[in-house]
């Protein structure tokens, strides 16, 4: 476990590498952000966009929740959070593409498979956020009765990926930039085993590798 004395230290490097060796950067980003990809991920510990993908301050406006998910836009009573910063994203800061990251291991899904759904707490934020995939749940077990727990895990993984994407098409701003061909969806998922990363295929309905280790 790391001490936070490592965080500090870690804080130290950042700011030698971006203040000291790359001044200019942060010159420009007191300016204002100009990113050009939202990225929705999982706020898994294990898996940092900024990281997987190589970013520098300023690269990408980020969103992170259990299981990358996007709600529905059209609940009343639901978390809005997720909904406000994907509007700003879109509409005022005309980002140019969105990526819905997922990843295989993901605790979220592992709950929502194992029925966290049907808990009986009287306060479960857990389940009340996942049930925003259920309908992936139930998709997975309808059309692969015979397959394994880990089989069941990836697909559900997969299928949340998908509900999200249509949920992000079900909002104005984001259906309108699509139609102006401003803006265009992506949906990735990354093998922590493997180390793959792959992005859904309208074409093919499936996920495709777009990059495998050697």
């Amino acid at each position: 476990m790391k001490k936070i004395e490592n965080f500090i230290d870690g804080f130290a490097r950042f700011q030698q590498h971006y203040f000291e060796k790359h001044p200019e950067l942060y010159r420009g980003l007191c300016q204002g952000q100009r990113p050009s990809t939202l990225l929705i991920g999982c706020c898994d510990s294990r898996v940092d966009p900024a990281m997987l993908l190589g970013c520098d301050p300023g690269d990408i406006f980020t969103i992170r929740n259990m299981a990358n998910l996007v709600p529905p836009p059209d609940r009343d009573n639901g978390p809005q959070g997720v909904l406000a910063a994907i509007q700003f994203a879109v509409e005022d800061l005309q980002v140019e593409r969105i990526i819905v990251l997922g990843h295989s291991q993901c605790g979220g899904i592992r709950a929502l498979m194992q029925g966290r759904a049907a808990s009986d707490k009287p306060v479960d934020f857990v389940r009340d956020w996942m049930g925003v995939a259920e309908s992936a749940r139930e998709c997975v077990l309808r059309q692969l009765p015979d397959a394994s727990e880990e089989e069941h895990h990836r697909a559900c993984e997969q299928a949340s990926i998908l509900i999200s994407l249509q949920n992000l098409q079900r909002m104005d701003g984001v259906r309108r930039r699509m139609e102006e061909g401003s803006l265009s969806l992506h949906g990735w998922y990354f093998d922590l085993a493997s180390g793959n990363l792959l992005a859904y295929s309208p074409r093919a309905d499936a996920f495709l590798p777009i990059f495998c280790t050697t």
